[in-house]
């Protein structure tokens, strides 16, 4: 299977273009030559056959897009992963895993009990890091959309942006309390269409954001009775709604 490289740019078929300097450099790093087959895509849907026509310096690489295949591997409904950030690397390896099971957003939370801390530039810097691990994981896993990596948020001023809940659209609250049913008793109703996933950083949401979570629309779902890591949960979740999608037979987004 012939490298696939992402594009944030128009792309048709005919079109001769240099290539950005990280697919660029992806390029060169597999040491791809003239004539060479690579695969494009830009997020829009679908892919183009490509060809390498030139190489020049370190990050000098001229491509010829070729035909375009609508292919589409996206799940069958749009989640957006919600989370407080576990701490270091662990946050890399969630975005990592979550793109290649299909999430189509993830915002990251600033929550009581958070322990990676975020503000200003260095946020901004994080995320744009993030950004650029789901894209690697996107080209990898075959995807053809991209996830959008959102700006940190505190949890409370994310909550207070959140439209009025619509038909469709589940609001699910990871949690460990004894009365939330199951995830797949709520997402697996055949009129849940989107999702939105939320779940909390090490040690969860304390008692106030879980409650005020509830009063934005969130609906507590239990994905069994043992306690998940901050970087297990959300991954756990979305193979089961995965799951769910294979199951019920559901088309691709």
């Amino acid at each position: 299977m012939p490298p696939r490289l992402y594009l944030d740019a128009p792309l048709r078929a005919g079109d001769e273009l240099d290539l950005p300097p990280e697919p660029a450099r992806h390029v060169q790093v597999l040491r791809l030559q003239p004539g060479d087959a690579v695969t494009l895509f830009n997020g829009a849907g679908g892919e183009w056959a490509a060809e390498v026509l030139r190489m020049g310096g370190r990050q000098q690489v001229a491509v010829r897009v070729g035909a375009h295949d609508a292919a589409s591997r996206e799940p069958g409904r749009r989640v957006t992963l919600a989370l407080g950030m576990p701490a270091n690397e662990r946050m890399d390896a969630l975005i990592e895993k979550a793109t290649e099971l299909g999430v189509a957003a993830i915002q990251p939370l600033q929550c009581a009990r958070s322990v990676l801390r975020l503000a200003g530039e260095r946020a901004e810097r994080r995320r744009e890091h993030w950004q650029a691990v789901a894209i690697a994981a996107a080209e990898q896993s075959g995807r053809t959309r991209v996830p959008t990596i959102e700006p940190v948020r505190a949890l409370a001023d994310w909550l207070g942006t959140l439209p009025g809940a619509r038909p469709g659209c589940a609001r699910l609250l990871l949690s460990l309390a004894r009365d939330a049913p199951p995830l797949a008793a709520t997402a697996g109703r055949p009129d849940v269409d989107d999702g939105l996933l939320l779940s909390g950083p090490e040690g969860g949401l304390d008692a106030q954001e879980e409650a005020l979570a509830r009063q934005h629309g969130f609906n507590p779902a239990s994905l069994g009775p043992r306690v998940l890591r901050a970087d297990t949960a959300p991954l756990a979740a979305l193979v089961l709604l995965t799951a769910l999608d294979h199951a019920t037979g559901r088309t691709t987004a």
